[in-house]
């Protein structure tokens, strides 16, 4: 039996996700083509784009569609970053942000002389709405951006607080929706609120292939009044933010698997929510001293970050692997070298605590056998982990 619990990382493509995709890209012009066959790409192209923003309640002319999360939030930070004008130089950057955000700001700092200006985390991994507030208001601070959710521990932040903080000090936001789509509200209009102008919220990313759709898709709402500078030149597609050939297959799947998430979001978010309440108490009943990071109440519903006291992550892994289960230790590897998570240290944790934590993300393929089978191979794989650790 194969366990598949690493839903955070990606969950399996749908198959409505799949035959949209097949059948779109059967046919044949380029969207941005005036002849029929490229007309009538445009058209499902700008079906699809529509689509997704009504499931995202943004304008359809807001979305851009790019090719993952990683571009989406480089597109951000860098287009806010580089048409900031007198704004000033500070880059206001939450602890246990994503890599994908975490290396962009750093790149900006070492290469661009941007200002980071950390903000804390607390013991849950949440963002204090009033601190990040206090960050905005600032000296010359250009932008801000903060997690929806947290990948690794999935506590979720108040993003409607965040945006008003923003809106209130000035400043444009920049929210990472990615992992927060599919189980909880992504509402851009309703975030924004009243700030409808150039502070407060103005960007959000998100991804396909976190709700079933295909990987290299993604999208980014970029408010009409926002000013961003493109990263790739070469055509006036997507309001001349992102020049490019359009993935119409692509499109036309995201827009499928948008629509489905959103359909069951609120009873599959239920169904989660109580297969992880079952994991996590399985978990910390057959192995001392467990913990359950993370907000108790206030996380993604399928998401479970443990930790499992003198035992290394990667142990514990690579354990589970050869039983079939897949997990993840939900700390960065870069080039290949383990390093311990910096949302666990960001928390107040310790390095040897960030070392020996799991994250475990359970999707729509999820079911009662995979907790019980997780459950069963947890005493012999801590035990064996502990001894090596």
């Amino acid at each position: 039996m194969e366990v598949y619990l690493d839903h955070a990382a990606t969950t399996p493509l749908r198959s409505e996700a799949r035959e949209a995709w097949i059948e779109a890209s059967g046919a044949v012009g380029n969207a941005s083509s005036i002849h029929g066959g490229g007309q009538s790409a445009r058209r499902l192209l700008e079906e699809s784009r529509e689509r997704i923003a009504a499931v995202l309640q943004c304008d359809a002319i807001e979305l851009l569609l790019t090719s993952g999360g990683t571009e989406s939030i480089n597109l951000a930070l860098k287009g806010l970053w580089w048409s900031r004008g007198a704004r000033g130089d500070g880059v206001v950057l939450p602890d246990g942000e994503h890599h994908a955000t975490l290396d962009t700001v750093h790149w900006l700092a070492t290469h661009d002389a941007a200002r980071v200006v950390p903000v804390g985390v607390d013991r849950d991994a949440r963002i204090d709405p009033s601190a990040f507030g206090a960050a905005m208001e600032g000296p010359g601070i250009a932008f801000g951006t903060a997690l929806a959710a947290n990948n690794e521990t999935g506590s979720l932040n108040d993003c409607g607080a965040l945006s008003a903080a923003a809106a209130g000090a000035g400043v444009p936001l920049h929210l990472d929706a990615v992992a927060a789509l599919g189980h909880i509200p992504v509402r851009f209009a309703a975030l924004r609120g009243d700030a409808v102008g150039a502070a407060g919220l103005v960007a959000l990313s998100v991804s396909a292939h976190k709700i079933g759709g295909p990987v290299g898709v993604g999208g980014l709402v970029v408010s009409r009044s926002a000013a961003v500078t493109p990263l790739l030149h070469g055509g006036g597609q997507q309001r001349a933010l992102r020049a490019g050939t359009q993935d119409v297959a692509g499109a036309a799947a995201f827009a499928v698997a948008a629509e489905l998430a959103e359909a069951e979001r609120e009873a599959e978010s239920a169904r989660l929510a109580g297969l992880r309440d079952r994991l996590v108490r399985g978990i910390l009943d057959v192995v001392p001293g467990a913990e359950l990071l993370g907000h108790p109440v206030e996380r993604l519903p399928g998401n479970a970050h443990i930790l499992f006291p003198g035992a290394a992550g990667e142990s514990l892994l690579f354990l589970l692997d050869r039983e079939g289960i897949a997990v993840s230790t939900g700390s960065a590897c870069q080039a290949g070298v383990p390093e311990p998570s910096h949302v666990v240290i960001a928390m107040g944790r310790s390095e040897q605590d960030a070392r020996s934590v799991l994250r475990f993300t359970l999707g729509r393929t999820s079911g009662d056998a995979d907790v019980d089978a997780v459950v069963a191979a947890m005493p012999e794989a801590y035990a064996r982990a502990s001894r090596r650790a």
